[in-house]
Parts: C-alpha cells; structure tokens; sequence
C-alpha cells in the first residue's frame, strides 16, 4: 500500500499525514464512548473537567468513576475537598445530569432517556461525526498542499505526485468511513430503547 512512503521526499508527509489522521479517528472514538445511550457507563463522564489547584482536570484523574447499575454513576474524590468542583463541574456539563453528594461519594442517577433527548443524542452525534469529517479532510488538504510543493520544487514526478494524491484520498476515505461505522453503531445504540 504505502507507496508514498517509499518516495523520500514525502515519506515525512505521509507518517504526518497518517498519525494526524488516526488521532483525530481516536478523537472521534472518544466523543463516542462519552455520548449517552440508554445505560450508564463511566465513559458518560470521560468529557467532564474539573478545575483543581489551578488547572483543569479530566475527572477520572481525580475521582474514581464506577457505575454500579444501569442507572447509576457514582463518583468518589481521591481529595474530599474537591467534591464542590466536581459536583459543579458534572452539573455544568452538557450531560443533563444532576449528582447528589452525601460528603464521602457523589451518586449520579441517569435517568432514561425520553424520545426527544434521544433525538438530540442522534444530533449531536452527526455533528461530531461531521466536525471530524472536516478535520480529517484538512489534513488531506494539508497533505495535497505538501505533495505539490514537492511537485514545484521538482523532489518527486509527476507520477509519484499523482500515485500520492490518490493514496491520500484513499487514506481520507478509509478513515472517515471508519468513522461513519462507528457513528451509525453509537446511533443504534442511543436509539435503542433498552
């Protein structure tokens, strides 16, 4: 396959290229493990940041996250005096979620998703997928942009720069496919009323 990065003068481009794209395909996977579906998991919580000692902190670097039951969060802090930020910092976020601390552990009940929420998730989830369409079709760009500089600068042919182009575009196409995949599971997922 790699043909590009067999030619010197792109190879550098082409590792670029394929490790920006797979990190935004791994951004993607992660904006999904947080979206809700019917079910809690601790990955509902993986977006939620909290402000600690100045900066702000992924929660489950701070707090250990289980869910014990389907409809059920609970988040213990490492740090007791951190569970003001972190039931904050829950609430804030775009979840829809409403934690409840008894001083020792936050208890977060997911409540089921209503047909309308359910709907919202769908939406969210195609705006995600198409902000990560967009970025993963930047780097092509990028990626194009790069393989005719070392066209004008006269480093590869004029076959190599076409071979490149259309292993680029095969590139683009197989990760936002992935991602397709992945979006049209999630939505099944969300849809599907447990």
């Amino acid at each position: 396959m790699a043909q590009m990065a067999a030619v010197p003068a792109l190879k550098d481009v082409y590792t670029q290229l394929r490790t920006r794209m797979e990190k935004a395909v791994d951004d993607f996977r992660r904006e999904l493990s947080a979206t809700r579906t019917g079910r809690a998991t601790v990955h509902m919580l993986d977006t939620v940041r909290v402000p600690y000692y100045g900066s702000d902190m992924p929660l489950n670097q701070i707090a250990q996250v289980h869910a014990p039951e389907a409809q059920l969060i609970t988040v213990q802090p490492f740090d007791p005096g951190s569970m003001g930020d972190i039931e904050k910092a829950i609430r804030s976020s775009d979840l829809g979620l409403n934690p409840m601390n008894d001083g020792k552990i936050i208890r977060i009940p997911v409540p089921p998703l209503t047909e309308e929420r359910r709907k919202d998730m769908v939406k969210h989830l195609h705006k995600v997928l198409e902000e990560h369409r967009t970025a993963v079709r930047n780097i092509r760009r990028d990626g194009n942009d790069a393989i005719k500089k070392a066209m004008r600068d006269k480093k590869i042919s004029e076959d190599e720069e076409r071979r490149s182009l259309d292993e680029i575009q095969k590139l683009t196409d197989d990760e936002i496919k992935k991602m397709e995949e992945m979006s049209k599971a999630k939505e099944k997922e969300v849809l599907e009323i447990k």
